[in-house]
């Protein structure tokens, strides 16, 4: 899955457009739960570099929270790396390049939406369990 692929597939599955919250980083894009605006996804290209990859040039790629002990598994697959620019124990960031399949990036991205979704019941409720 390329990045436009992977936006075209956010908007079609969560009705969520791109922010672009960086004037230094005019391209890099956080997806954001309208009704509390915690990320879930971060797509940006960065150098490969800072990846560990031994080729140059930029890649896209793709951050989300993850359940750490699935972290580590992934970790060992093509095309996951530890999270970067954030908390590398409850996030993972994984290339946008086809090194990765598309089914575990949508699942991947579906646990980052439940992960930091609001927790909208209780708020309803007052905490209550009805």
């Amino acid at each position: 899955m390329n990045r436009q692929q992977l936006e075209q597939y956010i908007y079609q599955t969560y009705h969520v457009k791109p922010d672009y919250p960086w004037k230094r980083s005019p391209k890099d894009a956080v997806f954001r739960h309208a009704e509390n605006r915690k990320w879930f996804a971060l797509v940006m290209s960065v150098g490969r570099d800072k990846l560990g990859m031994p080729q140059t040039g930029q890649i896209d790629i793709m951050n989300v929270k993850c359940d750490p002990a699935l972290i580590g598994s992934l970790l060992g697959e093509s095309g996951f790396f530890p999270a970067y620019h954030m908390n590398k124990e409850n996030w993972v960031t994984t290339a946008l390049d086809d090194s990765a399949s598309d089914e575990k990036i949508r699942m991947l991205l579906d646990m980052s939406y439940t992960a930091t979704a609001g927790k909208i019941q209780s708020k309803r409720t007052g905490g209550e369990n009805r």
